[in-house]
């Protein structure tokens, strides 16, 4: 599109954000170490850092699925004329070939300060093929989006032609699927899911295809007024994100070293309250009437896709000044680290735009 979406600019930066609360907020119930992501245990210290991450983190978690929204409310369906090969060159060009390229980055340029050792860039080098380096877990993202990127072409047929009826039925079966998580965890195998089969009855209505064809359906079908959309969309975050803090906060007791698969089961980014809070907020600022994005937010939308890119270099050295050397309580550490980060990746994405060819490195 030429024109910019003055609405999807304000979300690009919103959901910027909330990634470096989510990652700012795992610094204080990860056990992996200073500066890195949560592993697959998880302890929090203190009820203060209990009620903190709950909120900040359990509320961040609509940011994923947000970026995914807004992709699929810009590209789907292709636009007349494209074929299928113009558009993966078109995605390449402005997506793959800057995640590669930080690919390459995360694993050798942590030795200029220590941050990884020798064995393991030469074996981060050897695995990306395969799978993200050992200090960019963020990347797993990545592979979900490309996965949507590679179906983009193949679904854009069907939704050229569906009605506002079947897209609500395929919707409905993504809802239901997206009780999978609880029915497991509290029953157990459903709809023919056992040892041998991971593919039960919804497998092909999960995961972030349902958000993809929400994201069309409320650009295409959705005739509610902007009222409508604000204050239903307004309940729909609000219970969203009740559900999701309390679900970590719940289960997150202090002292105690908790499976973090177990205590983040309702921030898993496919549960029912998960898509209640994005669904909402992104109704919410869907409302925005500004006839021209502002100058210094269609900056930092332009920026934001280096941003999440690069942050995590900038993320460990504000956590060891606010957490560390300052001491500050998470209530205000996790805003601090994630504000600094933020404004700091910021920077430096702009300094590297100024280079020929940044669309490279940066997208």
């Amino acid at each position: 599109m030429n024109q910019r979406v003055v609405f999807l600019d304000f979300i690009r930066v919103f959901a910027c954000l909330l990634v470096i609360v989510v990652h700012a907020s795992e610094n204080f119930y990860g056990v992996t170490g200073l500066g890195s992501m949560a592993g697959p245990q998880s302890f929090l210290e203190s009820e203060a850092d209990r009620l903190w991450v709950s909120v900040y983190d359990g509320s961040a978690r609509m940011s994923v699925p947000l970026f995914i929204i807004v992709s699929a409310y810009l590209l789907v369906p292709l636009k007349e004329g494209q074929s299928m090969w113009q558009f993966y060159k078109r995605r390449a060009e402005r997506v793959l070939l800057p995640f590669a390229c930080f690919m390459v980055l995360y694993s050798v340029l942590p030795l200029l300060w220590g941050g990884t050792d020798a064995a393991t860039a030469i074996a981060d080098l050897k695995y990306l093929p395969l799978n993200f380096p050992t200090l960019a877990a963020h990347f797993w993202f990545m592979y979900p989006l490309i996965g949507l990127y590679l179906f983009m072409p193949i679904i854009s047929s069907w939704l050229k032609t569906a009605s506002a009826r079947e897209e609500r039925f395929f919707i409905g079966l993504f809802l239901v699927s997206t009780l999978m998580p609880y029915l497991n965890h509290f029953v157990g195998e459903v709809w023919g899911q056992c040892f041998w089969n991971d593919f039960h009855m919804l497998w092909y209505f999960s995961g972030y295809l349902g958000y993809l064809v929400l994201a069309h359906y409320i650009r295409v079908h959705l005739s509610w007024t902007t009222k409508q959309r604000f204050w239903r969309g307004l309940v729909m975050m609000v219970v969203g994100a009740v559900t999701t803090i309390y679900s970590f906060y719940v289960q997150a007791v202090p002292g105690i070293v908790h499976s973090t698969p177990v205590v983040e089961l309702g921030w898993a980014f496919c549960t029912i309250n998960c898509v209640a809070l994005t669904a909402g907020t992104f109704l919410m600022f869907s409302c925005i009437s500004l006839d021209k994005t502002p100058r210094w937010v269609a900056d930092l939308s332009k920026m934001s896709y280096g941003i999440y890119l690069i942050h995590i270099f900038w993320i460990g050295m504000w956590v060891t000044l606010f957490k560390e050397t300052l001491a500050l309580g998470s209530g205000l550490a996790i805003p601090a680290i994630t504000i600094v980060t933020f404004l700091c990746s910021y920077i430096s994405v702009k300094l590297i735009s100024y280079l020929p060819k940044s669309h490279w490195l940066i997208g």
